[in-house]
C-alpha cells in the first residue's frame, strides 16, 4: 500500500484547540495509534478542512474564538452527523448537559489524559458504526411518509420539496425506529434499546431532546405535531402511514 493510500484507510481525526500545547499532544498521541489527525484553532480552519477532506471525527474545544464550541456544535449538528467529543475545562454539569443534548457524542474535561481520550475516540466510533448498521433493517432502502423521504443508504432525509435536511447520529437512528413501527406507541426504555441513544450520563432525557429536535426539523408546528406523537406517561408514536422501500 503506498503512502496516499494508506494515509486514506486511517482513521482521520480533526482536533479543533486554540492551544498548541494541546494540539501537538492530540497529534503525537493519537498517531501511535494509526490516526492521521488534522488540528486547527479556530472555526474558521475547522470548516476550511471539512469542505476539503473527509474527516471521521472531530475533536473540539468549547473555549474558542471568535465562535465557542458550543456555537461550532450548533452548525455542525444542523449539517452534519459527524461524530465529535467535545473538550472543556468547565466543570459545571450544565455545561456537559448542554453539550449533549446539542448533539455532541460525548465529552472530556481538561485537563485530560491522552489515553482517556483515545478510549473515548474509539467507543464513539464503535457507537456509531454500530448505529449504522443497526439503522439499517434487512432489505429496506428507504422511507416515505407524507411526501418526505429518509434513505437508508445515503442517511439523508429529503422534505417535500426535495431539500435534504441534516440528521444528527442520534436524530436518524430514532427516526428509522419510529418509521419501522408507525402507529404504534413506544416507550423511552423501548426507544433508548432500540435506537442505541445509551450516552454514559445521558438518561431518559436523551430520547426527550432528540424527538424534540426532530420535531423542530419535520412538523410545520412543533407544539402541535402530527408526525412524532406524545402518549403522555408512556412514550411516542409515529402518527401518518408510511411506505416501505425496497
Amino acid at each position: 500500500m503506498n503512502i496516499q493510500a494508506r494515509a486514506a484507510a486511517l482513521v482521520h481525526v480533526l482536533a479543533v484547540d486554540d492551544d498548541p500545547t494541546i494540539r501537538e499532544a492530540i497529534t503525537d498521541y493519537l498517531g501511535q495509534y494509526e490516526f492521521r489527525v488534522s488540528t486547527v484553532a479556530d472555526g474558521g480552519a475547522m470548516r476550511a478542512v471539512l469542505a476539503n477532506d473527509a474527516v471521521d471525527l472531530i475533536v473540539l474545544d468549547v473555549m474558542l474564538r471568535p465562535e465557542d464550541g458550543i456555537a461550532l456544535l450548533r452548525r455542525l449538528r444542523d449539517q452534519s452527523a459527524i461524530p465529535i467529543v467535545m473538550l472543556t475545562g468547565r466543570r459545571e454539569e450544565a455545561d456537559r448537559v448542554m453539550s449533549l443534548e446539542l448533539g455532541a457524542d460525548d465529552y472530556l474535561t481538561k485537563p485530560f489524559s491522552p489515553r482517556e481520550l483515545l478510549a473515548r475516540i474509539r467507543a464513539v466510533l464503535r457507537r456509531c458504526r454500530r448505529e449504522v448498521r443497526q439503522g439499517r433493517p434487512e432489505g429496506i432502502r428507504a422511507y416515505r411518509f407524507d411526501g418526505w423521504e429518509l434513505n437508508l443508504n445515503t442517511r439523508r432525509l429529503r422534505n417535500r420539496n426535495g431539500q435534504t435536511v441534516p440528521l444528527s447520529n442520534g436524530e436518524f437512528s430514532l427516526l428509522v425506529v419510529l418509521l419501522g413501527a408507525p402507529n404504534r406507541v413506544l416507550s423511552r426504555h423501548e426507544l433508548l434499546d432500540m435506537s442505541r441513544l445509551h450516552n454514559d450520563d445521558v438518561y431518559n432525557r436523551s430520547v426527550n431532546t432528540q424527538v424534540m429536535r426532530l420535531r423542530r426539523k419535520l412538523e410545520g408546528d412543533p407544539t402541535k405535531p402530527k408526525y412524532i406523537c406524545t402518549e403522555r406517561g408512556v412514550g411516542y408514536l409515529f402518527g401518518v402511514p408510511v411506505e416501505v422501500i425496497y
